[in-house]
């Protein structure tokens, strides 16, 4: 086998909302792997953070402010970025966001805009960049699903609505673009130690397990949480020429939980 094919070197990647994160591990991952690097945050403050963050690894990158659930903007730094940096080889829909409310609790505008930012965004994104690779003949778009794709659980729900549309949209990309040798793909994790999860891993004050971390280490193989590291492998795979036959697949970087019914009481 040709290990090149896993090489990233000339290809252009835009991953949104990679300031920190898993965007920032998988921009540091394709970086390592030769790709030149772009990414959006939602303000200056968060680009400036990840501008810095980026520099303190080595690694050259080129930070935008856009609001992906903005369309027109969207369309105007794809244009802004094809002008400055060239076609977009490789798009990542990571930008996201949940909210933790009960379903009777949370209002109508709330789920909306988990929905916004989690779905409608990746559509905008990916129908921005798909017309040039088709022109190209080549591409490759990464939609950051999630375990909600396949499962539901409390207080979630507008979140696993997304992200369960999202596997769909990633499925009906390849569908419709396949043919074009582009290829669409989603990532998966399981429950990853980011500052958004945070939280959930705080220690009680009594030195014990957060309920809902002592939860996930008993749901998961292998009694750990993933780090956004773990996530490193997979991305670069699917980027790759290495994928080039993988097409509308979820990959699920969850250390087993979809896989196990859990130890018995």
């Amino acid at each position: 086998m040709d290990m090149n094919a896993f090489s990233l070197k000339g290809k252009n990647a835009w991953i949104t909302g990679a300031s920190y994160g898993i965007g920032f591990a998988i921009a540091e991952a394709f970086s390592a792997a030769g790709a030149k690097i772009i990414f959006n945050d939602i303000n200056q403050e968060l680009v400036d953070k990840g501008l810095k963050a980026y520099a303190e690894k080595g690694i050259e990158a080129k930070g935008y402010v856009c609001d992906v659930t903005n369309e027109e903007a969207v369309q105007a730094l794809v244009k802004q970025i094809e002008s400055e940096i060239g076609v977009i080889d490789i798009l990542v829909n990571n930008a996201g966001i949940i909210r933790r409310i009960p379903m009777i609790e949370m209002s109508a505008a709330e789920f909306r805009k988990v929905i916004d930012v989690d779905l409608n965004a990746p559509f905008i994104c990916a129908k921005a960049v798909i017309p040039s690779m088709i022109a190209k003949g080549h591409g490759k778009i990464i939609n950051i699903c999630s375990m909600m794709s396949e499962l539901g659980r409390e207080t979630v729900s507008a979140y696993a609505a997304a992200k369960g549309g999202l596997k769909m949209l990633t499925r009906n990309i390849c569908s419709e673009y396949g043919e074009h040798n582009i290829q669409c793909n989603g990532i998966g994790p399981g429950y990853i130690a980011t500052p958004q999860t945070a939280p959930l891993r705080e220690k009680q004050p009594d030195g014990s397990r957060h309920p809902f971390d002592q939860f996930i280490i008993a749901k998961t193989p292998a009694a750990r949480w993933g780090t956004p590291e773990d996530l490193q492998g997979p991305a670069v795979f699917l980027a790759s020429d290495a994928s080039n036959f993988v097409n509308g697949h979820v990959l699920y970087v969850d250390g087993g939980i979809l896989a196990y019914i859990g130890k018995q009481p």
